[in-house]
């Protein structure tokens, strides 16, 4: 059974607005059993909504759409379905009432706009939104035009994310499974750091080509940290489950050193647990990331449990005035240098009073490179309760990337050295 969503609006079009609501259905359809099977993203307006519509109609038996119900003008969508569906808006009674009580709530009173809200199609299921006044509408239309047999469902939902989500959650999905029974998908996600996809490829090669038919590999880099997704398929949810672990066992023990976490783990959440089991603090001397880990590190809820201050100390007269690093170790070493990073670390860790800090100093880009030191050359140094030690990188030649790997290496060099690996 395939899925089609399809966003309508200007603004995603225009890159104004990130459209965040195919990736949250996907997931959420895909937690239960079904494959999306296309995005499609389309503005406001007719011709291609109604283009979209039937093109999605030929290859799709559900057909989930988000956007343009609203009050306005320029949200045309409900019109545009009229159209598809040779229907014709009449007024409903309990979709109005809603809109009422909601805006009661508020102590607003309702609007001539607004009570166009409670104009549906007169052959849709129209969905309850707690959340707002546009309903959602529930069409199954049998369209000779798909070349398919039985009907074809289309569910118009509006674009505001957590109006939407509410009726997936609520009544979509379980709809759909009651009448699809979807078969069971389950996926594992392995976290690594400090080593590229392609020699991730080479070391589980082997592995990957005895994987059992019904389980797949994902490989999904990004800056800094590879995901290994494995997704398994069946009829049964927990042999699925089953199947996917072992693998995910074996993989752990292949490329045990690079692993940090699975699934939803983050760097920053594991050494926050780690500290705040025993109850040590740490804190930040930045220059190149520019605060950037002090602010993953409390991006954490409860971190000032543990995190306690940072020096951005870009400047070198900030390194030699709050971090004491002498002028002759930059004088004669560089600021991007072991030594330099190592007094960084030693004098936020007196300033501040912390167990452990993590240093770092770097050309981030995409000028100040030389030859002997490149841009990307970037310096880390972690001071703990009993050393100091520092380690070089060479992360290349674009600014945001460097920035981002820098903070994710050095985070992962503190949650080695509080795990003892």
């Amino acid at each position: 059974m395939n899925i089609e969503i399809i966003n309508i609006g200007d603004e995603l079009l225009i890159g104004q607005v990130v459209n965040t609501n195919a990736s949250w259905m996907a997931r959420q359809l895909n937690l239960e059993g079904f494959k999306v099977h296309q995005f499609t993203i389309i503005g406001d307006s007719r011709e291609q909504i109604l283009e979209a519509f039937q093109e999605a109609a030929e290859r799709c038996e559900v057909v989930l759409i988000s956007g343009g119900i609203g009050p306005t003008k320029d949200d045309i969508t409900k019109a545009a379905l009229c159209e598809f569906f040779g229907s014709s808006l009449v007024f409903n009674e309990e979709a109005y009432k809603d809109v009422e009580s909601l805006f009661s709530r508020r102590g607003y009173k309702v609007t001539g706009l607004n009570r166009q809200q409670a104009c549906l199609p007169e052959d849709c299921t129209s969905i309850p939104n707690r959340n707002g006044t546009a309903r959602g509408m529930w069409f199954e239309k049998h369209i000779p035009a798909a070349g398919r047999q039985g009907k074809t469902i289309f569910v118009s939902m509006p674009g505001v994310p957590f109006e939407m989500q509410a009726m997936m959650t609520d009544y979509v999905i379980p709809e759909l499974v009651k009448r699809f029974h979807p078969g069971a998908i389950y996926h594992k996600t392995i976290l690594t750091q400090g080593i590229g996809e392609s020699f991730l490829a080479s070391i589980i090669g082997e592995w990957e080509n005895n994987l059992p038919p019904s389980v797949k590999l994902a490989y999904l880099p990004q800056p800094g940290i590879v995901r290994l997704r494995l997704s398994g398929t069946g009829d049964d949810k927990a042999t699925v489950r089953s199947v996917v672990e072992k693998q995910a066992e074996q993989l752990s023990e292949i490329i045990s050193e690079y692993i940090f976490g699975t699934d939803d783990d983050s760097l920053e959440a594991i050494i926050g647990k780690i500290l705040r089991a025993k109850k040590q603090t740490l804190g930040t001397a930045e220059s190149c990331t520019g605060g950037y880990i002090a602010h993953l590190i409390t991006s954490i809820p409860g971190s000032s449990d543990y995190f306690k201050g940072s020096v951005i100390a870009y400047d070198n007269d900030v390194k030699e005035q709050i971090l004491g690093v002498m002028p002759e170790t930059i004088l004669k070493f560089g600021a991007v240098s072991s030594e330099v990073v190592t007094e960084m670390a030693i004098g936020a860790q007196t300033c501040l009073s912390m167990d452990y800090v993590i240093a770092v100093s770097g050309i981030a880009g995409p000028g100040g490179g030389t030859n002997e030191k490149p841009v990307g050359t970037t310096w880390i140094a972690i001071a703990t309760p009993d050393e100091v030690f520092s380690k070089q990188f060479l992360f290349g030649d674009n600014r945001d990337r460097n920035i981002r790997r820098a903070a994710l290496q050095a985070l992962n060099m503190l949650r080695k050295n509080l795990v003892g690996q």
